[in-house]
């Protein structure tokens, strides 16, 4: 059933269950993206599996969440369970072949993979604003806040750092607002509170550094097979708009990165998003077109977008058309909702007149989904009712042990394990607040002094109470005119050298990609 330049999937049946034929994904094809969908328990993370499995035999890197720990038995053996040799025997797959594959796994809170981090410059003010929900005048002094910090020499690498950015602008709102535009306070105190938010919800331990190179994804063996990247979600699945909005992150990198490739013979890597409906649930029209934008080129840099959702109506239909390799599981029709889905679903294939695609949807069987993938021409083929073939691998969680040696022995390990805190905004703006306190108190000082009466009265001098007010007689009986000069603050001194910095920066802005991230 093997064909070289092609993925098995499964093999289709007729209308009367006799077999049909072997189902393939054609590699020259698979960066024009994809679709596993379907209900709860009918066989989506297994479609998921033979499709990460098929393309790293073939050379290409993956990367893929997972969500409930079960996929991280792609990284042992599979073994002869019944159901597997069941399966393999009823499809006529003789070549099934168990093999291990190579992983290396990540997680954003360091437990059950290597720490996978990213700078807050690098997140931008778009995704970062998604990831704080915040309003369209909260958005705008993040963009303010940006372009001070990417002029003025500010890097901003983790959640102190903006913080301390947005201590600067809040103090300083009327001042800033006459260079940059209207900041509110208002807008600056709502996102202080964003940030101790997600810092109480652990987004602490995502932004930093080290932060995950690209490369590091994109790795292939010695013996030609591609890493698959498996990124621990069970925990992060407890911040869906941190998930989403991180995936997204690694979307843009990825597309800000890579040089163009045309169509290659086959993909540079694979990208599956599982739980779609997390990236696009009240995502703002503006992020919903990048996004579409980004699906639409990423696909000349070799790279292929694969959505796992259980509803397709979970993916908006400027998204859903791009995805030209689908493998649709069962769909359940109990409700109107989730009667418009399967016919949504129907609608979206290529029409097989040997039987009736929406009847079909919702009569799958576990493990059994409808398959069109692109085909001559990249022409989508016909749907067929199909078999998926089982995994190579180990269909289900490793254990502790298994998953803590393979960490150990990862190609990566140890350079993303410790954290790394160089100076950044943070400790910039405390040391130019540092310095002018030092001028401050040496003026002071001298001003102090120069102020000292030739014959002391014996009694204290006290600012505020007339001391120190010069009298007629020492100003030579003339009267002088407050000269409405306010000694500045130790922060005012900061925000006139951080301001004086943008402006001697602006020939040497850092520039942002489709989705905000820096490029590189």
């Amino acid at each position: 059933m093997l064909q070289d330049g092609k993925l098995y999937i499964g093999t289709s049946r007729n209308p009367d269950d006799s077999l049909n034929k072997g189902e393939y994904l054609d590699f020259k094809f698979g960066n024009r993206h994809g679709l596993i969908t379907g209900a709860t328990g009918t066989g989506k993370t297994v479609s998921l599996q033979v499709l990460a499995e098929g393309f790293a035999k073939a050379g290409v890197p993956v990367f893929c969440a997972d969500i409930k720990g079960d996929l991280s038995g792609i990284a042992a053996k599979g073994e002869a369970k019944d159901w597997v040799t069941k399966r393999a025997e009823q499809i006529g797959f003789s070549d099934l072949v168990f093999e291990q594959f190579p992983v290396i796994f990540w997680d954003l809170y360091g437990e059950k993979g290597h720490r996978i981090r990213a700078t807050i410059a690098e997140m931008g003010p778009l995704l970062l604003a998604r990831l704080m929900d915040a309003s369209e005048a909260q958005e705008g002094v993040l963009n303010i806040a940006f372009k001070i910090a990417d002029q003025g020499g500010l890097p901003l690498l983790d959640l102190k750092d903006l913080q301390a950015l947005l201590n600067y602008m809040g103090d300083h709102a009327s001042e800033l607002s006459s260079q940059f535009g209207l900041i509110s306070k208002s807008s600056v105190g709502s996102l202080q509170r964003g940030l101790l938010v997600l810092e109480q919800q652990g987004a602490e331990h995502f932004f930093g550094e080290p932060a995950l190179k690209i490369s590091d994804i994109m790795r292939t063996t010695s013996d030609g097979r591609g890493t698959i990247s498996v990124l621990a979600a069970d925990k992060l699945m407890m911040n869906p708009r941190l998930y989403g909005t991180f995936l997204l992150w690694m979307l843009s990198e990825l597309f800000e990165e890579l040089p163009e490739v045309g169509d290659p013979a086959k993909p540079k890597l694979v990208f599956f998003f599982d739980e779609a409906h997390l990236l696009f649930n009240d995502a703002p029209k503006v992020l919903v077109e990048r996004v579409e934008q980004v699906v639409r080129l990423i696909r000349s840099k070799g790279v292929g977008v694969y959505f796992v959702t259980q509803n397709p109506l979970d993916v908006p239909e400027t998204v859903l058309a791009q995805l030209g390799n689908r493998v649709q599981h069962a769909l359940r029709a109990y409700t109107p909702r989730e009667q418009k889905a399967v016919r949504t679903a129907a609608d979206t294939f290529r029409q097989n007149p040997a039987f009736s695609t929406a009847d079909a949807i919702t009569t799958l069987g576990t493990g059994e989904a409808l398959v069109s993938t692109l085909g001559d021409k990249g022409a989508p083929s016909i749907v067929e009712r199909t078999l998926i073939r089982p995994p190579s691998g180990r269909v289900g969680p490793l254990t502790d042990d298994e998953r803590r040696s393979l960490i150990a022995s990862s190609a990566v390990a140890g350079i993303y394990d410790q954290d790394i805190d160089r100076e950044s905004a943070f400790e910039i703006l405390a040391a130019r607040a540092q310095k002018a306190a030092d001028a401050e108190a040496a003026k002071r000082a001298a001003e102090e002094q120069a102020s000292q009466p030739d014959t002391a009265a014996g009694r204290w001098k006290l600012p505020g109470f007339g001391d120190d007010e010069p009298t007629q007689a020492s100003t030579g009986g003339a009267s002088k005119k407050a000269s409405g000069y306010q000694r500045e603050t130790v922060i005012q001194a900061a925000m006139k050298s951080a301001a004086r910095s943008v402006a001697t920066s602006v020939g040497r802005a850092l520039v942002r990609g489709i989705l905000g991230s820096l490029r590189r």
